[in-house]
């Protein structure tokens, strides 16, 4: 059995017989009770009435956080020519085109989101085994095949988050640090719950959102009360 820290038994105890609050309550809870000595990210995950084997049920979106998400994230695009400048001008970390192909194809991924120019993706099909189990494949739907590509490394820079519905129905992404003012935790959680409804399929039936909860990167979750998670 796995050795227990007097940190974790504390947080649990904290938790313990907590559940469906607000907002700002669980808010608050999380983070009186992160101790790593890292900025912990706090997470989402939100369980949803659906089932994304089927196409009328994937639940797949984009949504920018309204106070950023507090994390550095590493750009990568396949890009040629002005387009290929323009992405380095914007501060995307990588930039190439059958170069880059090699570089993944090696299992070297040193980037958070992955943006292409249209023209590139019959080169960037051929990573779809590898760029799509991580949720890195570009998409028109999200935002990352464009040729507006400063644009899209500006937002990607800027607080975009991608979610998308995994096997169970489970849609998560991480909202903002620890060290985030709690109004600000709060306002990120509610726009991207917000953008979770706002993306319910059309095959969705009965109950779409069946359970919201919140958490720190070490540390217990706590469920939402599901009017507060989408009061504006």
């Amino acid at each position: 059995m796995a050795k227990v820290s007097k940190n974790q038994a504390a947080a649990r105890a904290a938790f313990d017989g907590k559940a469906n609050l607000s907002v700002e309550d669980a808010v608050a809870l999380v983070k009186g009770n992160v101790k790593a000595k890292f900025d912990e990210t706090v997470e989402i995950a939100m369980n949803l009435g659906v089932d994304p084997r089927h196409a009328d049920q994937m639940v797949r979106g984009v949504v920018t956080l309204p106070n950023g998400t507090g994390k550095h994230v590493r750009v990568a695009v396949f890009a040629r020519g002005p387009k290929a400048d323009e992405a380095k001008a914007a501060g995307a970390e990588i930039v190439g085109a059958e170069d880059l192909l090699e570089t993944i194809q090696s299992g070297k991924i040193e980037f958070d989101r992955c943006i292409a120019t249209p023209d590139m993706m019959p080169l960037v099909g051929r990573l779809g085994k590898i760029l799509g189990p991580r949720n890195l494949m570009p998409n028109p739907k999200v935002g990352t095949v464009t040729m507006d590509v400063k644009s899209a490394v500006e937002a990607a820079k800027g607080g975009e988050v991608q979610f998308k519905a995994e096997k169970a129905g489970v849609v998560h992404a991480g909202v903002g640090k620890a060290s985030f003012d709690a109004a600000k935790l709060a306002e990120n959680i509610r726009a991207f719950v917000d953008a979770v409804n706002r993306a319910k399929p059309s095959g969705a039936k009965g109950t779409y959102v069946k359970k919201v909860s919140i958490s720190s990167t070490m540390g217990p979750g706590v469920s939402l009360d599901l009017a507060s998670a989408t009061a504006q």
